[in-house]
């Protein structure tokens, strides 16, 4: 919408109801900030992911993403748990 027609509409809006405060309302900022993100490589497929920092392991080499951890372990690793082709 253009900003004349925005205007419009908010003094419609406020003359039908004088309380209305906009369409972000009083306040307008974010209610749920993001967790802090991190990139760690997966042991599992060697693919690099974001992953929220509060549930990295405290080895970081030790990480499974989500996909690796439901196909039991990771695609790709061999018996000795590391990665096919280190």
């Amino acid at each position: 919408m253009s900003r004349r027609k925005d205007r419009e509409r908010y003094q419609r809006l406020k003359q039908q109801d004088p309380d209305y405060a906009g369409f972000r309302g009083t306040t307008a900022t974010p209610t749920k900030a993001s967790p802090a993100m991190e990139s760690v490589v997966c042991s599992g497929c060697g693919r690099k992911r974001n992953v929220p920092a509060d549930t990295l392991p405290a080895d970081r080499s030790s990480y499974l993403c989500v996909r690796c951890q439901e196909e039991g372990g990771g695609a790709g690793v061999d018996a000795g748990g590391l990665p096919e082709g280190r």
